[in-house]
């Protein structure tokens, strides 16, 4: 299995706050690995420099074999068209319509598309997250559930091999949240993908990641199945595990 992602002794300050100190994580084809850890912990910050939006102080990032930080604006054009960033308010353009919102990054990014090859794209990936009623919608219409849908299916219009989620179910009801994670393992099946999860949701954890990694004091402390890592006796995963599954609990 080749891997997709490398990052190696990574570190990341901003003026005197220091957020991440020797961060290393391997992603491989076709593998979802969810990164959590609380606010705060750098998680965001971790997949923005993946993707090129946030540049290192130290350390090596290198995706499809590229040093992210040595490529120039060219290359890394480039290398995002591979790279699905699914952000965690949906991004979506408040005035365009969902088949617009669709349609903007073909026609932005691939030119002499015909007509009907967009229309196609556009059919195939809001099948996919079963929304294909909405097409005619402004986003103000939906639900959140369906924004988040729809953010995703705009990503996947691109045909990424790498699948960036941030906080894909922050406030989202249980139902849907269920929903989400579903469509998350269902995209890594059907395109085939290669996905970083950051989120401090343990049932979204459970149920979509392959691996899970901690993120505690600027390091990965802990990697494994979800099983491995909270079979741990660190006192800070109990207290994490039992923030999601006992006090939410408390508060429903």
């Amino acid at each position: 299995m080749e891997k997709t992602i490398e990052i190696k002794d990574l570190y990341k300050s901003f003026g005197s706050l220091d957020v991440l100190l020797g961060v290393n994580l391997d992603v491989y084809e076709n593998e979802n690995v969810v990164v959590l850890g609380r606010s705060g912990t750098g998680k965001s910050v971790l997949i923005k420099i993946i993707a090129g939006l946030l540049s290192p102080d130290l350390g090596q990032v290198k995706v499809f074999g590229q040093s992210v930080p040595d490529l120039d604006k060219k290359e890394l054009n480039a290398l995002r068209l591979k790279i699905g960033f699914s952000f965690q308010n949906s991004a979506l353009y408040d005035s365009m319509t969902v088949r617009e919102n669709l349609e903007f990054p073909l026609v932005r990014n691939i030119k002499n598309m015909t007509r009907a090859e967009i229309d196609k794209a556009v059919e195939e990936v809001i099948d996919g997250v079963g929304l294909k009623k909405t097409l005619d919608q402004m986003p103000s219409e939906l639900s959140g559930g369906q924004r988040k849908r729809i953010g995703i299916a705009r990503t996947l219009i691109m045909n990424p091999k790498i699948m960036l989620y941030d906080e894909p179910t922050a406030g989202l009801d249980p139902i849907t949240c269920q929903e989400i994670n579903e469509l998350m393992n269902e995209v890594k099946e059907r395109y085939r993908t290669s996905s970083i999860i950051i989120t401090h949701d343990l049932t979204c954890a459970k149920e979509t990641g392959d691996r899970v990694a901690v993120l505690f004091d600027g390091k990965f402390k802990y990697q494994g199945t979800f099983e491995e890592v909270f079979s741990n006796a660190d006192p800070r995963i109990r207290s994490f595990y039992d923030y999601n599954f006992i006090e939410s609990k408390l508060q429903d």
